[in-house]
């Protein structure tokens, strides 16, 4: 097998995740789990050295565990928020920890995990948060500007406004339907959750809500599918999402 060599600069462009966790094995497992998509990460002990290297190195995301010493997750959080409105904050608890993520969302988080939690899932949330920074900033997914259209096979959709045809043949969606495929076709290839798609959609204050995802994906699958119940084009990721595919698949 063919390794491959990765250079300085290539590193240099590789995202950095601040991990701040005063348990050290929690922090070089989610270092490991995060390396498997290319991350670097820089991890910090407690609450003040997480704040002192986040001035330092600038890092692209910040996982915070909510209870450190010397200055908890959300104390920092709130002095990130102070200086920093952009970078995205992943918030880490135990299962038995009492934690009112009403706080956290308040003072500027952008999502929570309970621990503990699959490498995978740390990737999703992770990479939907950078996804999302990007976004904002008007970058693609891989930091480029995003294309205007996206088509896969007989598909095509306006990334910005979420108009799709099949075919040559436009199909009519309702807005917010329409506004799913725009995320979606967004990101082709890229994991969306429910919650994503929500945050995305509806906004920060309807992610407890009972809007049922599924049921959008199920409508718009009826619409642009060959055969709805062997998507093509919109598929499932079992236990993860959804996600517009990036090329034909068998």
């Amino acid at each position: 097998m063919m390794e491959e060599n990765v250079s300085a600069k290539e590193c240099d462009r590789a995202p950095l995740a601040l991990v701040a966790d005063d348990d050290a094995s929690s922090g070089s497992a989610i270092e490991k789990m995060l390396a498997k998509d290319g991350y670097r990460c820089v991890q910090a002990a407690n609450g003040q050295e997480a704040l002192r290297l986040f001035g330092a190195m600038r890092p692209d995301v910040v996982i915070l565990d909510v209870m450190m010493p010397l200055m908890d997750g959300f104390q920092v959080c709130g002095r990130i928020r102070e200086r920093d409105c952009e970078t995205p904050v992943l918030f880490l608890s135990a299962k038995g920890d009492i934690v009112d993520k009403r706080i956290g969302y308040g003072i500027g988080a952008d999502d929570y995990l309970v621990k503990p939690f699959s490498g995978d899932e740390l990737r999703l949330r992770v990479g939907a948060l950078l996804r999302r920074a990007r976004l904002a900033r008007g970058e693609g997914a891989r930091g480029g500007t995003a294309p205007e259209t996206y088509r896969v096979g007989d598909l095509e959709v306006n990334v910005h406004t979420g108009d799709v045809t099949v075919g040559g043949r436009r199909v009519e969606l309702t807005p917010k339907k329409m506004r799913i495929m725009a995320v979606l076709a967004a990101h082709p290839g890229e994991v969306f959750s429910k919650r994503d798609l929500i945050r995305e959609i509806w906004g920060e204050e309807y992610l407890d809500s009972s809007i049922a995802i599924s049921v959008y994906v199920r409508r718009i699958r009826a619409k642009i599918e060959p055969d709805p119940s062997e998507p093509t084009y919109l598929r499932t990721v079992w236990r993860y999402g959804y996600r517009l595919v990036d090329r034909l698949e068998g």
